[in-house]
């Protein structure tokens, strides 16, 4: 498992959770869904209309199904040369929580780093959606962006649709990226600040 928490000890009591959690039985469906995913990187392209988000509609979207344990998935999200992102699941109980992991090119933790929140949705839905928690709007409130605390993420399996989608949202904001899943890329390299893979 590549899943650091230590440079957020606020957040520590999340990983212990979900080692200890009944996410070590049977995985849920959207688990499974994910499954077929695993160790494979795909292309994405923007799909909302959203000009805040020219920048990175200029850039080659790839995210990376990187690290995958029963209860734990860890995603890297790379746009262009930016490996900062990592979008990590964890099942805790009967639900996902969906945490940011931000880091810098030394490794180091962004200030705003492991916000995120619990799915509003049950375990197996292949839509997961979740509003920002507590932990996160006071996070947002300390980086003096309150209008963040609004925000609703989603992560989407579409196996039908060969899509696998993420989506932030919350009112007059809309994001939502898609990614091919029928057709793998190679895999980038590890994002800032975790360590390589074999």
């Amino acid at each position: 498992m590549f899943f650091r928490l230590a440079a957020a000890p606020a957040f520590a009591l999340i990983v212990t959770a979900c080692a200890s959690g009944p996410a070590a039985g049977t995985p849920s469906a959207f688990e499974a869904a994910l499954a077929p995913l695993c160790g494979k990187a795909f292309e994405g392209r923007i799909v909302s209309t959203d000009s805040q988000d020219d920048l990175w509609r200029a850039e080659r979207l790839v995210m990376h199904v990187r690290g995958c344990e029963t209860g734990l998935i860890e995603i890297p999200l790379h746009v262009g040369d930016d490996r900062s992102r990592t979008w990590v699941l964890m099942q805790v109980g009967d639900a996902w929580e969906l945490r940011h992991d931000h880091r810098h090119e030394t490794g180091e933790p962004d200030a705003l780093t492991m916000y995120g929140g619990f799915a509003s949705t049950p375990a197996g839905a292949l839509r997961q959606e979740f509003p920002a928690d507590e932990a996160t709007r006071a996070l947002f409130d300390a980086q003096n962006i309150p209008v963040s605390k609004a925000n609703v993420w989603a992560v989407e399996i579409d196996p039908s649709a060969n899509i696998f989608a993420y989506e932030l949202k919350r009112p007059e904001r809309f994001l939502r990226v898609e990614f091919d899943t029928t057709r793998p890329v190679a895999a980038p390299p590890a994002p800032w600040g975790w360590p390589p893979q074999d």
